[in-house]
């Protein structure tokens, strides 16, 4: 009976965080929307083969997987500092990839198209996680030079309790980060759509602080490894 009441108000706080996480993606959709209306006439719209269109599909998967990530330690972090963190990055990365589903419904191309971070050399501009000399890489092999967890970890993250589990979400979580900084630089550097890039910039200089805060919270916890 005593734990009735702390369990209901559990699940209402969770779901309110469902449907504000669905909200927030209506309006990066809508912001999305507003903004390429305001800059089609100024420059040409990106193609299908486009460093915008890869960076748009390839980062949606990205932060899906941030969302499912920073949901799960939001979930069972008993850490104060770690549940605002999380959910600062749920949050951001549900309206930004809200916005990057908007900018390939503008500009009249899929959401699916290319394998993983083919984009990143196009032109043969030999970016970093370019693939243009040497074979293109598997898909597992595009997945881990992004910084994505495997299935192995997330379920391990979703076994873990404790600061054990706030360890590891820490440490998913910054290489997550690292992966992204990359692609974002790739757009900066090849893309030419001003919100694209203005975005891309964004992602950069977020992640970047949230690694650091990270960081932070990992020595404060005396996490290893």
């Amino acid at each position: 009976m005593t734990d009735a009441a702390p369990s209901t108000g559990r699940t209402q706080r969770w779901i309110v965080i469902a449907v504000s996480l669905v909200l927030i993606g209506a309006l990066g959709f809508a912001v999305g929307r507003f903004t390429m209306f305001g800059t089609q006439g100024a420059a040409a719209t990106p193609g299908t083969d486009s460093a915008e269109a890869g960076f748009s599909r390839d980062m949606q998967a990205h932060h899906a997987q941030a969302i499912e990530l920073a949901m799960e330690i939001y979930r069972k972090t008993d850490d104060e500092e770690l549940r605002a963190l999380s959910y600062d990055i749920a949050t951001s990365q549900a309206a930004q990839r809200g916005e990057m589903f908007d900018w390939l419904v503008q500009w009249g191309l899929p959401q699916a198209g290319g394998p993983l971070m083919q984009w990143m050399d196009a032109g043969g501009s030999g970016h970093e996680h370019g693939q243009a000399s040497s074979a293109p890489m598997t898909d597992e092999e595009a997945r881990a030079a992004m910084g994505m967890a495997s299935a192995d970890e997330i379920a391990a993250l979703q076994a873990a309790t404790g600061t054990a589990a706030d360890c590891q979400f820490l440490t998913l979580m910054i290489r997550h980060h690292e992966g992204a900084i990359p692609m974002a630089d790739a757009l900066l550097e090849l893309g030419s759509d001003p919100r694209a890039r203005e975005v891309a910039q964004a992602m950069k200089t977020g992640q970047t602080a949230e690694i650091d805060a990270m960081t932070s919270i990992q020595q404060r916890l005396g996490c290893s490894g």
